[in-house]
């Protein structure tokens, strides 16, 4: 699981790097659009389990 976290996490740096180049805002959103699903993908991730031993 942490490999396919550090893979969005490495995704996310790249595209806020990309971000911060953009040229129009169709990039812009674009890129954004990008993040929130990594963002979203993230959340989900870092949620703990159902039967997490409570």
């Amino acid at each position: 699981m942490s490999t396919v976290i550090e893979n969005l996490l490495a995704r996310k740096q790249k595209l806020v790097e990309q971000l911060e180049m953009a040229q129009t805002v169709e990039e812009r959103d674009k890129i954004e659009h990008q993040l929130e699903q990594i963002n979203t993908a993230l959340d989900f991730l870092d949620r703990p389990e159902p039967n997490g031993g409570r």
